[in-house]
């Protein structure tokens, strides 16, 4: 078995950018999204770099560079399956938790949807995909309401 540890972090644009706020491969309605080369979605991003750390991989930013323009806006669930791809069929994902940092907005009601979206990027159940929402009772940015964060672990197992 192996373990890996993902995190993510990025600011908000500002109101009016016309980014989209997208969460776990989620829509979320919010009058900001966040900042990004992709689509900026922050838990897709800690789960993918959890997922790569546990398998002994390099991290999300070899596999997809921010220099790239084929990856300008890309859909992060998409980048989380191709990584799916690269850790192969010798490893089975047994269970991702991950937690979204953040005042607003309020994730409770999106958690199914997203838990959904990375399993099926995972080729998991949805009871193996934990997703919690916290907040930082104010402190930092998150806190100051300036961005989103996100943490995952990603326990893998020898297929």
């Amino acid at each position: 078995m192996r373990v890996g540890l993902g995190v993510d972090a990025h600011a908000f644009a500002g109101v009016g950018d016309g980014r989209r706020l997208i969460l776990g491969g989620v829509e979320i309605p919010f009058d900001r999204g966040l900042l990004g080369h992709s689509d900026a979605d922050v838990l897709a991003h800690a789960v993918t770099d959890a997922l790569l750390g546990a398998a002994g991989l390099e991290d999300i930013g070899h596999y997809f560079p921010d220099t790239e323009e084929e990856f300008k806006d890309a859909d992060s669930i998409g980048l989380l399956r191709e990584v799916r791809r690269i850790v192969g069929a010798s490893w089975e994902v047994s269970n991702v938790d991950a937690v979204v940092v953040c005042e607003r907005p309020k994730i409770r009601d999106h958690r199914d949807a997203m838990r959904k979206n990375l399993a099926g990027a995972l080729e998991v159940d949805p009871s193996r995909v934990s997703v919690r929402g916290t907040t930082t009772e104010r402190l930092g940015f998150a806190g100051r309401g300036e961005g989103i964060a996100a943490q995952a672990v990603c326990l893998l197992q020898e297929g």
